[in-house]
């Protein structure tokens, strides 16, 4: 076997050798280039970004939800606290499989399909990273049931919370409103940074027109978390900012009389303190129990609420609108003494109707045979409508709408709650603007009584009601009296007060026919003067539903109930140095002397006997 030898030439094998080596070296060169490079960026360029991302995995930023300022009544009586509730709460960012979760959770406690749809709902509007609330107001026993199979739920707890609660309920409801979970269009206008971590916002009433107030300003708590995302220890915190409390001008045992007198009817009351503007009565029934709100009422509840005859979720008070009736008489008498078109002793006969020139329809009296010779005081005593179809017709709807604008009716009253009605004061130019017809002298005349187009709200008539009290001191109705928290305390300053241009002696000729009204002999709230010793002046009326044709006549017997007459009051006391003025509105209810009037007596017997004793102590 021949064997063949290799002739090794050194020369290229050091070159070979060599060119290994320096890519070796270039290659580890590069290499640690790039480490030297990248710690160059995580040490310095990238520090800042990388450690708080490492701090991040470890401490989590959670907000702390400020406590809600609490609401009282005008002698510090609770309406609106904060009681303490457990919660039950997921963290979706740490729950791997949330649809399994659910369903556990749901067989567990017996939660309901329309709880778990109201928190998918809320989880679209709130960070991954959120403790979004699944159930509120849990039970000894459902605390007691998730506690034992806590640890194979993360992501979810009990969390102790304060939760709203109305200790009057129905009584308060359309006054101090109720808070309810923040929905998608509510969130696009709140400050993220104030409301992070808050899932509650005030819905109507003080609640939403005082919601910055109450509401407060939210802390925040760097918190050091565990590898399951559970709290270890807090590190550092920066405290929440309480809401202010907000003190109203209402008085609750004045409130709850006026309630219970409108018992089984629909209606409202409004009273308010002439003085100073401050809103003591403001009742509209019926009621609602808030507090379910709070916590989410159920759809089928919330139904039968909006399906409702009786329209339990409507505001009268700030937003019905209903025909004055003869409590617009007053007005129009000390307009025609104002205008000079009549004098107060000035007489007119009544037959019982009234004819325009050259017009045979005739507009009745409520008194079929007529009231005889009337002058304006036996006209807003007896209520005479005749003497009123004759002014208005001598005044004509301009300057009834110029005069009666001055007391607010048509304008809202500019009170502290959110959706005030402001009435309708009908005019010329208003019919044609709106209507695209023209005024006819017939829609004078029953102006002239409270028909027709004109319509007020019990808030605007109370309003009304005190500004003739005052001599036309115009009052600004308001409900909050004093906002408190550690920072600060405001009281209610009053805007600047306007003074209508009245003559003094023809405001005393209508106030003293007003006095006549209920103490007179032929007055229409006779009743009313029974076992007090001072006066009332006051108006009643009665305000069509529906119009009765020329030749029919009003059977109230037999009417339906939601056919039959509104019955209205206003009234204020004592006449000779009014502190009290009361509007009253009983829908359906008939007749303002003999429904509407002794509610108001009622509230203004509690109110000036309270006064009285306040007096007598010297408080």
């Amino acid at each position: 076997m021949v064997r063949i030898y290799a002739i090794k030439d050194p020369l290229v094998e050091n070159q070979i050798f060599l060119s290994r080596v320096v890519a070796i070296f270039v290659f580890i060169l590069f290499v640690m280039v790039g480490l030297v490079a990248r710690l160059i960026y995580l040490q310095i360029t990238g520090h800042e970004h990388y450690s708080t991302m490492a701090k991040s995995n470890r401490i989590k930023s959670l907000p702390l939800s400020p406590t809600r300022g609490i609401i009282y009544d005008r002698e510090g009586r609770v309406l609106a606290e904060n009681i303490p509730s457990y919660s039950l709460e997921l963290v979706p960012e740490q729950i791997k499989d949330l649809d399994n979760t659910l369903l556990r959770l749901q067989a567990l406690l017996n939660i309901s399909d329309e709880k778990i749809a109201q928190f998918l709902k809320q989880k679209k509007r709130e960070k991954h990273f959120s403790s979004i609330p699944l159930l509120l107001r849990l039970t000894d026993k459902e605390v007691a049931t998730f506690s034992v199979v806590r640890p194979y739920f993360p992501g979810v707890d009990v969390h102790a919370r304060l939760l709203r609660h109305y200790r009057y309920g129905l009584l308060t409801a359309h006054v101090v409103g109720y808070v309810g979970r923040i929905n998608e269009k509510e969130l696009k206008s709140l400050s993220v940074a104030q409301y992070r971590g808050t899932h509650h916002i005030g819905k109507i009433g003080i609640e939403k027109t005082y919601e910055s107030q109450l509401h407060g300003q939210t802390g925040y708590a760097e918190i050091e978390t565990n590898a399951q995302g559970r709290a270890v220890k807090t590190i550092a915190s920066d405290d929440p900012i309480p809401g202010a409390d907000i003190y109203l001008t209402l008085d609750i045992d004045l409130q709850k009389t006026a309630y219970n007198a409108l018992e089984g009817q629909n209606g409202a009351v409004v009273a308010i303190e002439i003085k100073t503007g401050g809103v003591l009565v403001f009742v509209s029934r019926p009621g609602f129990d808030p507090n379910p709100f709070v916590y989410g009422i159920s759809q089928k509840a919330y139904n039968e609420f909006q399906q409702s005859v009786d329209q339990p979720l409507f505001n009268r008070a700030l937003k019905g609108q209903y025909p004055p009736g003869s409590t617009i008489k007053p007005f129009l008498g000390l307009a025609g003494m104002e205008y000079n078109v009549t004098e107060f002793k000035h007489k007119l006969f009544c037959p019982g109707f009234y004819q325009l020139p050259k017009f045979k329809h005739k507009y009745r009296d409520w008194k079929k045979w007529g009231h005889g010779l009337v002058d304006l005081n036996d006209a807003v005593t007896q209520s005479c409508d005749v003497y009123f179809y004759n002014l208005a017709r001598t005044l004509g709807i301009d300057k009834m709408h110029d005069f009666l604008q001055q007391f607010g009716f048509g304008q809202k009253t500019g009170i502290d709650l959110v959706g005030e009605k402001a009435g309708l004061l009908p005019s010329k130019a208003w019919k044609r603007k709106n209507r695209n017809l023209p005024w006819y002298p017939g829609e004078t005349l029953i102006t002239g009584i409270g028909q027709g187009f004109i319509q007020v709200t019990p808030l605007q008539l109370a309003r009304a009601t005190a500004t003739l009290a005052n001599k036309g001191k115009v009052v600004s109705p308001h409900l909050a009296a004093r906002i408190d928290n550690s920072n600060y305390t405001s009281t209610h300053s009053s805007t600047e007060e306007t003074q209508i241009n009245l003559k003094e002696k023809n405001v005393e000729d209508i106030i003293s026919a007003m006095v006549n009204v209920i103490h007179g002999a032929r007055g229409t709230a006779r009743t009313l003067r029974e076992g007090i010793d001072y006066q009332i002046a006051g108006k009643t009326g009665t305000a069509q539903v529906f119009t009765v044709k020329q030749e029919e006549k009003y059977e109230e017997e037999g009417l339906d109930k939601k056919l039959k007459d509104h019955a209205l009051f206003m009234a204020f006391a004592p006449a000779s140095e009014p502190q009290i003025a009361v509007a009253v509105i009983v829908e359906n209810g008939g007749h303002g002397g003999s429904v509407a009037a002794p509610i108001a007596g009622k509230i203004m017997r509690q109110y000036l006997s309270s006064a009285s004793l306040c007096n007598r102590r010297d408080c």
